[in-house]
């Protein structure tokens, strides 16, 4: 048995390039003139964000975006097409509008959830009611009936609109640890009086809306300054609606000391019945090597908070671009170099997992696949996703790479296998070569990912544009390498918690008839 080590690869402060670099590629050289010279991110970010905007899956927005996105390929002269994969509930997003109006007259900052049922133009206006101090099931089924023909509040009230970082810079210290410790019990107390009333957070909505409710006002607080996260709805016939910290612990409290707050909402939207769903693929043609791959990889779709900018607008800017250097510079690559655009990542990677099913005589002659997807910032990690040779070809290609560039990137060998997160996970439990090319946070977490605030305006073009060269060289050398990249496996440690061996992730089932 071959004794294994894990170990780090710090890329940090290297001090020479690589003989392959010194010889100044023609090739590697001509993919940065072209990146810096006349890059069309900006172009690519307002058509795709600013111009269609959010891409939740099965809206008309979705569609318009893999329309787009063909032509645009093809404008370039790289074949394109979408590939359907399945089925979604079709919906479409319109107006929404949140008012007080009583005890006085207030706009307030929210929106309708994903698929939510909608209301007519007129709206629905009624009186707020926040869930009580449960006792037990019997006497949450006893106060139920007092949710008919109101709007019922189902989040807490956060004690602070501070986030963390804040109050840890402005606060005396033991006020910080006050705050953190009030909140903390709170959120169990809260917790633990839903788990009471025997549903618990997901499940107790239908509940709400059968005992009569006419809407529910949700408030998923990102911990940061005005970043509500928006998901779906999960009512029927009666609207769903997220309302923004700030405004949302106003009505609580109004609640709480008797002002009977009235609020008016326009949530309308339309069904649209079963719509298809597709990936959008693209490719440059091998010459010497059609059959084998290399894959660049980012999902298309999107929650509708926001417009979808860094998640996953950036990592999708990041693979066109380099798709549309690569056949300028590189128009005759070995390996074909082909391009994923995934539907539904949001809902659990269904567009690549359904590609990895659909499609087995690409994913067992894949030489490598790239993917992006965790905001705007340049790519600081890359790790060898459990492959036991990846420190061999992985080091090699990334030695192509600027010194500018590959200075901030640490990679850690062999790695460990994805099981989830993103589309990587769905060709690397298919036995496939695939690595995740990490991004420094900016604050991603808080205030991006999946919230309101997840617009053209947070991309930071510099970092985009230093992702884009990174993945052109590594998807040339991996085209270009004389050698068929190893699949073999590391040996996964022993689970704590089972004190069994870990073992490979294996391939998820796709859901191919969504929301339905």
């Amino acid at each position: 048995m071959k004794k294994l080590f894990f170990f780090t690869l710090s890329l940090f402060l290297f001090s020479t390039f690589s003989v392959f670099s010194q010889e100044k590629n023609p090739v590697i050289e001509n993919i940065q003139k072209e990146a810096y010279e006349n890059s069309q991110l900006e172009i690519l970010g307002h058509e795709l964000l600013d111009d269609i905007g959010p891409r939740l899956v099965g809206t008309p927005q979705m569609q318009q975006a893999h329309d787009w996105a063909v032509a645009k390929y093809k404008s370039w002269g790289i074949s394109a097409e979408n590939q359907q994969w399945g089925e979604w509930k079709g919906w479409e997003r319109g107006i929404t509008h949140i008012d007080m109006v009583y005890p006085r007259i207030q706009t307030l900052d929210g929106t309708q959830l994903a698929w939510n049922p909608g209301t007519s133009s007129k709206g629905v206006t009624a009186e707020l009611i926040v869930l009580p101090e449960i006792k037990d099931s019997i006497s949450f089924k006893k106060w139920l009936p007092n949710v008919k023909g109101k709007f019922v509040m189902v989040a807490m009230k956060q004690p602070t609109g501070r986030p963390d970082e804040n109050w840890k810079e402005f606060a005396t210290p033991e006020s910080f640890e006050k705050m953190k410790t009030e909140r903390e019990e709170q959120t169990k107390v809260w917790d633990e009086n839903i788990k009471r009333s025997g549903y618990d957070r997901r499940s107790i909505i239908p509940a709400l809306e059968e005992a009569g409710a006419v809407g529910i006002v949700d408030s998923y607080w990102s911990k940061g300054f005005g970043v509500n996260k928006i998901f779906g709805a999960r009512t029927k016939k009666i609207p769903s609606v997220d309302i923004e910290l700030e405004d949302y612990t106003m009505l609580y409290r109004m609640v709480e000391h008797g002002d009977k707050p009235k609020i008016h909402v326009v949530a309308e939207s339309k069904d649209l019945g079963r719509v298809p769903t597709f990936n959008t693929i693209a490719e440059i043609k091998g010459t010497e090597k059609p059959d084998e791959y290399v894959i660049l990889s980012a999902h298309f779709d999107s929650w509708d908070g926001g417009t979808g900018a860094t998640d996953n607008g950036t990592g999708t800017l990041v693979m066109m671009e380099a798709m549309r250097i690569l056949k300028k510079v590189y128009p005759n690559p070995k390996r074909t170099i082909l391009v994923g655009h995934w539907g539904s990542e949001e809902q659990g990677l269904n567009g690549s997992s359904s590609f990895v099913a659909d499609h087995p005589e690409i994913v067992s002659n894949i030489q490598a696949v790239f993917n992006q997807d965790n905001g705007t910032g340049r790519v600081t990690s890359i790790n060898g996703a459990g492959f036991l040779q990846s420190y061999d070809y992985m080091s090699r290609w990334l030695r192509a790479v600027p010194d500018t560039i590959r200075k901030n990137i640490e990679t850690t060998f062999p790695g460990w296998p994805a099981r989830g997160g993103s589309d990587n996970a769905s060709f690397v439990a298919a036995g496939a070569p695939a690595f995740s090319l990490s991004s420094l946070s900016w604050n991603y977490w808080n205030y991006t990912w999946h919230t309101n605030r997840d617009t053209y305006d947070k991309i930071v073009f510099d970092d985009v544009q230093s992702n884009v060269i990174l993945t052109a060289i590594l998807a040339y050398m991996a085209s270009e390498d004389d050698a068929k990249t190893s699949r073999e496996q590391v040996i996964l440690p022993i689970d704590d918690k089972t004190g069994e061996r870990q073992t490979w992730p294996t391939p998820r089932v796709p859901e191919r008839k969504g929301g339905m």
